[in-house]
């Protein structure tokens, strides 16, 4: 991604948490509807060029959408060709526009074509569509994917006048949408009664196929009825209606009866006139972004270079033919994880010793960073609590990670139900708990500088034989200056486990694991996700808030847990509480919770931490997690799923 992209992805993510604040400005309805992935596969050989043409058709796609809300491209040649195509809404501003395609692209990844080379995949949301796949599509209206997606309420009010209204409507959005360029809006009734719609065919779609492909939406979308809203998502076009306004009238360009958009001299002559403005300060943008691109590139293969001698002078390096054989040439029985960087592998070496290799799945900058704080920053330091990185393998086709190899699993699978382990003892959670925190008070007050880690969660803790904790994935750490109050970063971590102090302002302290490490502990005692929220109303921090505020903190406590060990892990929630207080100066430092959980220290009052309400969208009929609405002091979060020695790296800002 260039320079102007990436500046972009990040002004995109700041400016999303910014506008679910006030939703009022701006709303570039990016709930998610529905995630369509084929199950054709290609074979191995194919993967490399087929990930490197789908991430390149992504970034191709981004200008285009940026310029004239759609856009298609072609990337690649035979087999590895992909095929993509991505589109707004047309009422939606070209700000919202950006925005809601800034989420959708990073959320195609979950068909990501990494893992079994998945070579399609669409993507709903209310504001934006965006579909790849190995053929030509373009001329495609329907399709046996196409989805019908009704909400969750029924119509509280005369549901005989609702379908009688809600007939008329989309009759009418069937009708006039195709002569309108393939867009129409209309509203049906009066007061309680009204019915609002919206139809798009996509831009590749017109004439007699975007009539076919309405007609098909008009048939199909009654069934939803009587609920308050309903969807059709066919693969050339897009159908809603709801009893609220969704669309913002004051974007789409009055039309007179034939369709065509009324025009007066003056938006011509300013048209002229700003166009060639444009133009002018478009030749010295990109006259900018060569020369800082130019300065990147030469600082990027100065540290590469610099890698290269640390890992030549630190003798780290494998020979890629050794780990290739190790893991039975990265056969799947092998294959421990994958996280958002690359898979993870369990090798055995020539003298017998067991591993785990992690291949990383791209060349571009966020792995020169991955790889670089893994080999300079974590080779040289060593903790009980920290999984050793021990080589690397960058003269191959590929570069590969090599680690100590961790047998118990992570601490997710021991809170996934799918994963059926036996719940954790109470010695066991506390012993997790504690090297847990002693892991991360060596990387912010042992090491020479102070670490922050930045990506603190259930799946980057693994398990050893005895269950003693070994935090993992170096690969978004940051050192921080003694210097420093603190520093500016492009946000990266995992939503819930963020503090929002970083995620808001990207301001980066190592309070930020400290959050990160208070959010751990209330799941470690509870027993549940962060993630949980998503069938609540209440988040999990402010279950926890509530409950300590009415002196009945003890009833988190998970179920399985021995009643003695109640009131010792009551305290250790407490403990979860007073690092992830909203401000990050009344948090402890690291060394502090040391103390705390191991009882040589008192636990201080907390304050209330930052709380997430849920607000997801109705009609959603997919079995991924909604979005909520942050509030002034919350954070949304996801759930990362993790295996055996999973390593991930779960960047926010959009590739």
């Amino acid at each position: 991604m260039n320079l102007k992209m990436a500046s972009l992805s990040k002004w995109v993510f700041l400016s999303i948490f910014f506008l679910s604040i006030n939703r009022s400005v701006s709303d570039p309805r990016a709930s998610e509807l529905a995630l369509i992935c084929t199950n054709r596969t290609a074979p191995q050989s194919q993967r490399q060029s087929y990930v490197v043409n789908f991430v390149a058709a992504l970034d191709a796609l981004t200008p285009l959408v940026d310029s004239k809300k759609y856009g298609e491209t072609v990337i690649g040649a035979g087999n590895a060709t992909v095929y993509a195509f991505g589109e707004c809404m047309r009422d939606l501003s070209q700000t919202d526009c950006n925005l809601c395609f800034a989420q959708i692209k990073t959320q195609i990844l979950r068909c990501l074509p990494f893992q079994r080379l998945v070579r399609g995949g669409r993507l709903f949301y209310d504001g934006c569509f965006v579909r790849y796949d190995d053929y030509v599509f373009f001329n495609e209206s329907l399709s046996l994917s196409d989805r019908t997606v009704c909400g969750s309420e029924d119509f509280g009010g005369n549901s005989r006048l609702l379908r009688r209204n809600a007939a008329a409507l989309v009759g009418e959005l069937g009708r006039k949408a195709a002569a309108n360029d393939g867009f129409f809006t209309a509203a049906v009734g009066n007061g309680n009664s009204t019915v609002y719609g919206l139809a798009q065919c996509w831009e590749f779609v017109r004439g007699k196929s975007c009539e076919e492909c309405l007609a098909a939406a008009v048939s199909e979308i009654g069934s939803c009825l009587p609920k308050e809203e309903g969807r059709v998502l066919n693969a050339g076009c897009y159908m809603r209606y709801s009893t609220k306004k969704f669309y913002d009238n004051s974007t789409i360009p009055a039309t007179n009866q034939s369709g065509r958009s009324s025009s007066n001299h003056l938006p011509v002559i300013l048209a002229t006139t700003l166009g060639f403005v444009a133009f002018l300060l478009i030749l010295g943008s990109v006259a900018f972004i060569v020369r800082k691109r130019i300065v990147k590139q030469r600082k990027e293969r100065k540290q590469l270079g610099a890698m290269l001698v640390t890992v030549n002078k630190s003798k780290l390096n494998f020979s890629y033919e050794t780990l290739e054989r190790a893991t039975n040439y990265f056969d799947d029985s092998n294959k421990l994880g994958q996280g958002g960087s690359g898979c993870v592998y369990k090798g055995v070496l020539p003298d017998g010793q067991a591993v785990a290799i992690k291949r990383l799945f791209f060349n571009t900058t966020q792995w020169v960073d991955h790889f670089f704080n893994e080999v300079n920053l974590i080779s040289g330091i060593h903790h009980k609590n920290l999984v050793k990185l021990l080589g690397c393998s960058i003269t191959g086709p590929e570069s590969l990670l090599v680690y100590e190899f961790v047998p118990n699993q992570s601490l997710y699978d021991y809170t996934s139900a799918r994963k059926n382990l036996p719940p954790l003892s109470w010695e066991q959670r506390y012993k997790i708990i504690l090297g847990t925190a002693e892991g991360l008070a060596y990387l912010h007050e042992e090491t020479e500088l102070c670490i922050i880690h930045r990506d603190i969660k259930l799946s980057n803790v693994l398990l050893d034989e005895d269950f003693t904790p070994k935090i993992a994935d170096f690969g978004l750490v940051r050192l921080f200056p003694e210097d420093k109050s603190h520093i500016s970063t492009a946000v990266a971590g995992t939503l819930g486990y963020m503090a929002p102090e970083y995620v808001v302002q990207g301001k980066l302290t190592e309070k930020a694991d400290v959050y990160s490490f208070g959010v751990l502990v209330i799941e470690v005692v509870s027993g549940k996700k962060n993630s949980s929220f998503y069938q609540t109303s209440v988040s999990l921090l402010q279950q926890h808030w509530n409950l300590f505020r009415a002196g009945k903190l003890y009833e988190a406590v998970d179920a399985s847990l021995e009643e003695s060990t109640r009131e010792e892990a009551t305290r250790q929630l407490q403990i979860g509480l007073v690092c992830v207080q909203a401000s990050p100066e009344l948090r402890p430092s690291m060394s502090a919770v040391v103390k705390m959980i191991s009882g040589e220290q008192d636990i201080p009052e907390p304050t209330q931490p930052p709380f997430l309400t849920s607000n997801s969208a109705t009609g959603s009929s997919s079995s991924y997690p909604k979005r909520g609405v942050v509030t002034p002091y919350s954070q949304p979060a996801s759930s990362t799923q993790s295996s055996v020695n999973t390593m991930t790296e779960s960047w926010i800002e959009p590739r």
